[in-house]
């Protein structure tokens, strides 16, 4: 689907997908394993609720093989974006967040704390969804969350 006037808009979006994609694509051959879809989902800067979640995986795995392939999860992750399926976050709302947990306002986050936060609030990421965000959001030499950094990266332009 290509949004008219848009097709910068529409490419971008494909490169970001494209790009969240491949970072699951263990074998290099344009698939992935089912179960990363709702990590690729949110580092898009969507967050849908689960059952949202699954009705979209639902519709992507028409095959039941436990993989999808990107030219069927191109498309479907492109609409949803376009569409506003799954509402993205904003990057002010996305401040407020992480600045309610950052009670003594020191602008970051200990991996263990946002860990605390993510597996036992709200609907928990699992232990390995939380690896996965922290292996690439943490400093690799601190392990801290600097999330005002972080907020473009996090967040997705779909206007």
């Amino acid at each position: 689907m290509m949004a008219e006037g848009k097709p910068d808009a529409v490419a971008a979006i494909h490169q970001k997908i494209k790009e969240a994609f491949a970072a699951f694509d263990y074998e290099s051959n344009n698939t992935m394993d089912v179960r990363e879809v709702g990590t690729i989902i949110h580092a898009l800067g969507c967050f849908p609720s689960q059952a949202n979640l699954q009705d979209f995986i639902t519709e992507l795995e028409e095959d039941q093989t436990g993989f999808i392939h990107l030219d069927k999860f191109l498309p479907a992750a492109t609409s949803a974006l376009l569409e506003k399926k799954f509402p993205p976050i904003t990057e002010d709302v996305l401040l407020q967040a992480f600045e309610v947990l950052d009670k003594e306002k020191k602008g970051y986050l200990e991996s263990d704390e946002l860990k605390n936060y993510l597996t036992q609030e709200g609907e928990p990421l699992t232990q390995e969804e939380m690896d996965e965000m922290l292996a690439g959001l943490a400093d690799k030499e601190d392990h801290r969350v600097y999330y005002k950094d972080l907020l473009s990266q996090l967040t997705i332009d779909c206007d």
